[in-house]
């Protein structure tokens, strides 16, 4: 499947009922944490980890390449703080974003350079939360078992078809 999630870990729900929303790298795994969930967890826990050193190596190296162009210690500092403030403002609304969707989506889109800027931020959330769950696993599995409550709620208070029922006599 497209989103990396062989057919037959795909969780076995009615073809009625809500669908469970498939994760970046785990598909629909996380649903019973089948499919090479465990896994899958380590590898995205060591890429982001791995991505986040990359990065960092990255940064170090332009800010040493400023440092040889000899721009000043202002322009030094100011990166600095830039970077830190970034990374720091990237890490929590990664972290905001795996526990609940944002409650303005545009303020968010407004916010998308700051995260790029701060990617070592994001990545380092990525890391920390894969530890525990596949990131938005929460939140995810929190909307699935709600709409299956929903679905199963409106199923249950049906009564069956309504037009094969006997009509009663009028009294």
């Amino acid at each position: 499947m497209a989103d990396g999630t062989p057919p037959a870990t795909a969780p076995a729900a009615r073809p009625d009922g809500p669908r469970p929303e498939p994760l970046r790298f785990f598909g629909t795994t996380w649903v019973g944490h089948d499919g090479g969930y465990g896994l899958r967890r380590a590898g995205v826990a060591a890429g982001s980890l791995a991505a986040a050193v990359a990065g960092a190596l990255v940064l170090r190296f332009a800010y040493e390449g400023l440092a040889i162009a000899s721009v000043g210690g202002f322009v030094n500092g100011l990166l600095v703080v830039m970077f830190a403030v970034c990374t720091a403002i990237a890490f929590q609304r990664t972290w905001e974003g795996f526990v609940r969707r944002p409650a303005d989506p545009a303020r968010e889109e407004a916010l998308r350079s700051l995260k790029a800027v701060g990617f070592v931020g994001s990545l380092l959330a990525y890391f920390v939360r894969s530890l525990v769950e596949a990131p938005g696993e929460k939140l995810a599995r929190a909307e699935y078992e709600a709409a299956r409550a929903r679905h199963e709620k409106r199923r249950t208070t049906r009564t069956g078809n309504p037009a094969a029922r006997r009509k009663r006599p009028r009294r």
